[in-house]
């Protein structure tokens, strides 16, 4: 068996969700088939056993016959011991079926997020991801496991029906109808189960945002005394969520319940037509034995049918959750081949405005989301008329290595500190961490930590402030041709942010920066500044001549002052 996870999962068929489980099925075919063939083995194994017991009964009790009850006991010895080793074999496979469905699934959607980056957020969910690799991979890999012992259960209800059949035609009919019957007469209770299943599912991604956005505002919520708001609001969701819940499980009690009744009244009919038959002395002893065995027998086979429609139906929607992620395409997905030799002039047409390599630039906007919707076009995470050196930027190779958006939404990484802050690749000869930190005034955070300090989550253990200065160091050290920054000193005291201010001046020789802020700190060591008022550039000019020419530009920038 292949080590997991797999390097390459492969490339998914996700145009429905029966098609995703049937790639999950084929790109393991050899184990799956390996679990179905040892699944028949290991039911056919018991199925054989009560016609083993029978024929001991009436050739060797019977008709007293110690070698043919030596023989048939040995038969029966052997069959232990295949049934128990393909049982072992079988649950090894399924097991390993089970893993490689719930890895590969986790890969897909990892490097399905990975290849969304910013449309991600838009269209799906915090909490319909995490879904995803917390319950709906348990599922999937239920829906491909549990292929071993249907099959298994399949062939040995088909081989007591044929083996009911020769003995008593009768029997065997009530078994080949009964059976479809049983599964007819369940049906009806699938479908309102994998409704409420649907429900509980979205109900629960809906939950998992909200604490996820909750966790991550926490420090927020106790500054504004919002805590026990939102708590509130968090616990009213989860009652809907349980109550979701409680639906759920009352539809599935109903179908465990059926899974019980109606293969119990199979097997209470075949057992009193059999000692009917046999009062009649129209079976041996040995074949009534052998039919109860049968009866007692069929109730795995059938409990494993409703089992298997019960994990395909919650397959089924979490494989609909997987495919609704995956069906989604990046907004404006990279596809340039053209190479301009960069750092080059950046220009956006919609505000008209021009940033030069060399230069520190400033947007400052009167509505700050004029500024953010400058940010998304020039990292074109929004469309737009921007070139990059008179190229169109959708034409632009390798975008996001050249052009490097840094806004306070981003989030740190988990793992040692120093190596979280590193860009992949650092050019040898230079420190650019140092460089980095001392621009971001950092250094700081790391000597009182440790540069091997581990990070938590997102960073929390650090306050706003510091989580600020450590991605604006991380963003300094990744070295674009053009890096823009939206608001990178909100939450730093004003001397930090004049250190970082003056820093930030020279720190980026050659290169093109932009710093989108209403900051006056930041704004005086700009060498260039642009006010945008309702999506365009209205005027330009050092930060000092604006606040002398244009009144407008003043208002914006010291309110609150």
């Amino acid at each position: 068996m292949k080590p997991l996870p797999v390097k390459d999962p492969g490339t998914p068929d996700h145009r429905s969700p029966g098609r995703y489980l049937r790639w999950l099925v084929r790109v393991n075919a050899p184990t799956v088939a390996g679990a179905a063939g040892l699944g028949v083995v290991w039911m056919l194994a018991q199925a054989l056993m009560p016609a083993v017991i029978g024929r001991a009964i009436d050739q060797g009790l019977a008709a007293k016959d110690a070698g043919a009850l030596a023989l048939w006991s040995g038969a029966l010895l052997g069959l232990a011991v295949v049934q128990a080793t393909a049982g072992v074999l079988r649950h090894r496979l399924s097991v390993f079926n089970w893993l490689a469905s719930a890895y590969r699934t986790v890969q897909v959607v990892t490097r399905q997020a990975t290849r969304l980056g910013a449309t991600l957020p838009r269209r799906l969910s915090a909490g319909e991801v995490v879904s995803v690799g917390i319950s709906d991979v348990v599922h999937l890999g239920d829906a491909v496991d549990i292929l071993g012992r249907g099959t298994g259960a399949v062939v040995a209800i088909v081989a007591v029906a044929a083996i009911l059949l020769a003995a008593s035609p009768q029997l065997g009919l009530v078994v080949l109808v009964g059976v479809p019957l049983i599964l007819l007469l369940a049906a009806p209770l699938l479908r309102p189960y994998r409704r409420r299943e649907d429900e509980h599912r979205e109900l629960v991604g809906r939950l998992n945002t909200h604490a996820t956005d909750l966790v991550a505002g926490l420090r927020v919520l106790r500054g504004i005394g919002g805590e026990a708001l939102f708590a509130e609001r968090y616990r009213a969701e989860s009652q809907r969520v349980r109550r979701a819940g409680v639906a759920v499980a009352a539809a599935e009690s109903r179908l465990n319940g059926a899974e019980v009744l109606l293969p119990g009244l199979l097997i209470a009919l075949v057992t009193w037509l059999g000692a009917r038959f046999a009062a009649d002395g129209e079976i041996s002893v040995g074949q009534l034995v052998a039919f109860y065995g049968y009866a007692v027998f069929l109730i795995q086979p059938l409990k494993t049918l409703g089992e298997a429609a019960g994990k395909f139906t919650k397959g089924h929607v979490a494989a609909g959750r997987v495919v609704t992620l995956l069906d989604i395409e990046p907004e404006l997905p990279a596809t340039g081949t053209a190479r301009p030799a960069g750092p080059a002039e950046l220009a956006d047409a919609a505000s008209g405005l021009v940033v030069r390599p060399g230069v520190l630039t400033a947007v400052a906007a009167a509505d700050p989301r004029d500024a953010q919707a400058i940010a998304d076009r020039l990292g074109r995470y929004a469309d737009g008329e921007v070139t990059y050196g008179g190229v169109p930027l959708h034409e632009v190779a390798d975008l996001r290595e050249r052009v490097l958006v840094a806004v306070n939404e981003d989030r740190l990484f988990s793992g040692p500190l120093a190596a979280s802050l590193l860009p992949p690749s650092v050019r040898p000869g230079r420190d650019v961490l140092a460089d980095a930190l001392e621009v971001a005034d950092a250094q700081d955070i790391v000597a009182t930590v440790g540069a091997d300090s581990h990070v938590a989550e997102a960073g929390r253990e650090f306050s706003g402030g510091q989580q600020q200065r450590l991605r604006l160091a991380r963003a300094l050290a990744a070295d674009p041709e053009v890096l823009v920054l939206v608001e990178p000193t909100s939450a730093v005291d004003a001397h930090t942010e004049a250190r970082i201010a003056d820093r930030l001046r020279t720190a980026r020789p050659g290169r093109t920066t932009l710093v989108c802020t209403t900051s006056p700190l930041l704004l005086d060591r700009a060498d260039r500044v642009a006010y945008v008022e309702n999506g365009a550039v209205v005027a330009e000019g050092t930060h000092r001549d604006l606040l002398e020419t244009t009144p407008r530009y003043a208002a914006a920038v010291t309110r609150g002052i």
